[in-house]
């Protein structure tokens, strides 16, 4: 209690002082607690991008490459998947439910895609979240889209407006576009924090009757254009896709489909899980994980620093302080310790303040991160991870301490009621 009162008295005459170190060491922590906290919302925005799905199916190629272009939306397939192998592995009876899943054009540089009314029933993200539309419906007819929430957001599109696909994958406006045949925005999705909201989608109807004059590989000419008016959705036969989601009954069913079909005899085939490639490709990138923790600790080190300093630039004003307490009775162990004693009570200040500060940080910048980068900030409290990094900060600012408190042990009584001109 005597060490509390004087340790209060001292950093109060140095009112303006404690102030800057506390804020140093505040400032250490909130950077060390807000980056851990970006990284755990990283790393569950991207490994939950695409949950409760067992297996993905795609042509032949490398797990990193089925999962970035299905999931993520990046790059390219090497090749199509036959819609007669899709429903010949959809009659399986271990397979609870399907999502076809067609890439290959774009629109003011965001992803089109192919699929049906499945899409939205058994899709889920982050656990258990569904798709839900924020507007509109999903799509009933041939030439309706639903467009993601960032397309709706960046391209200010509304329910009923009018769109114009590019052929194949463009940044921008395109070069070749589908002026024939425009598509009429029916729905628009909610935000989800993941890919989807970057996607326009379509049924895989409408992604044929794009390419159904194409057949050549170049734009038809006037003579051979496929009229929009004349293309009907229930006759137009869908030939090809480029992947397709499954989920299967049980979870025991999932390895056996998976050498099932990595073993289909029809044409070469490849079915990862998505989970396992998910972490695989996280693990692959967590020096950048690694990096950001190692700038926070620095960050930490240099206020330890500010506060070693201005414990020690003040021993000097403070010399006449520790000689009267030497005078009265107070042993050299003593004075060690109220000096520690003071550098603890800064630390435990600064860490307080700083876990305050992440606190309010996530609170007020939550929905502007979830709405531009697609970091969901879960929880409220510290994870245990963070009741470390906040006990070695505490540890580590109580050591520091010790360097002027030695030296304060080694000045001299007569050296410090001595006046000095």
């Amino acid at each position: 209690m005597v060490f509390l009162k004087l340790a209060i008295k001292s950093l109060k005459n140095r009112v303006f002082t404690t102030g800057l170190t506390v804020l140093s060491i505040a400032l250490s922590v909130t950077l060390l607690l807000s980056v851990e906290r970006a990284k755990r919302a990283a790393e569950e925005g991207f490994t939950q991008t695409i949950s409760k799905t067992d297996l993905i199916v795609g042509a032949r190629s490398g797990p990193l490459q089925l999962i970035l272009y299905t999931v993520f939306n990046m790059g390219n397939a090497t090749h199509n998947v036959s819609y007669e192998s899709y429903e010949d592995i959809k009659k399986n009876p271990a397979i609870e439910w399907t999502i076809p899943y067609s890439l290959g054009d774009g629109h003011r540089g965001f992803r089109v895609v192919g699929t049906n009314e499945d899409f939205f029933k058994y899709y889920h993200y982050r656990g258990s979240q569904k798709i839900a539309l924020a507007e509109g419906d999903v799509f009933k007819g041939l030439w309706d889209v639903v467009v993601g929430a960032d397309v709706a957001r960046k391209l200010n599109y509304k329910l009923g407006e009018r769109i114009i696909v590019t052929h194949g994958v463009t940044k921008g406006e395109g070069v070749q576009n589908h002026d024939d045949k425009p598509f009429v925005v029916s729905g628009i999705m909610k935000p989800t924090g993941t890919p989807l909201d970057r996607g326009v989608y379509m049924s895989l109807q409408g992604m044929e009757a794009l390419h159904i004059d194409w057949q050549s590989g170049a734009a038809p000419t006037p003579e051979n254009a496929v009229p929009r008016e004349q293309l009907n959705k229930d006759t137009l036969k869908v030939h090809t896709i480029t992947a397709f989601f499954v989920g299967s009954k049980t979870r025991i069913d999932t390895l056996r489909l998976q050498r099932e079909i990595n073993n289909y005899k029809e044409e070469p085939l490849l079915a990862i899980i998505p989970g396992v490639t998910l972490s695989e490709l996280w693990n692959g990138l967590s020096y950048v994980e690694g990096v950001l923790r190692m700038i926070s600790w620095m960050v930490v080190v240099v206020g330890f620093m500010a506060m070693l300093i201005a414990l020690t630039t003040t021993l000097n004003e403070r010399r006449r302080e520790m000689a009267i307490l030497r005078s009265v009775g107070a042993t050299s162990s003593q004075l060690v310790g109220l000096l520690v004693f003071e550098s603890a009570l800064l630390t435990l200040l600064g860490v307080i303040s700083g876990a305050v500060l992440s606190l309010v940080l996530v609170a007020a910048l939550k929905p502007w991160l979830e709405t531009e980068f697609g970091l969901y900030l879960t929880g409220s409290g510290f994870t245990a991870r963070e009741w470390v990094y906040m006990l070695v900060t505490l540890v580590g600012g109580t050591l520091i301490g010790l360097v002027p408190a030695m030296r304060a042990q080694r000045l001299a009584l007569k050296d410090g009621l001595s006046v000095r001109l």
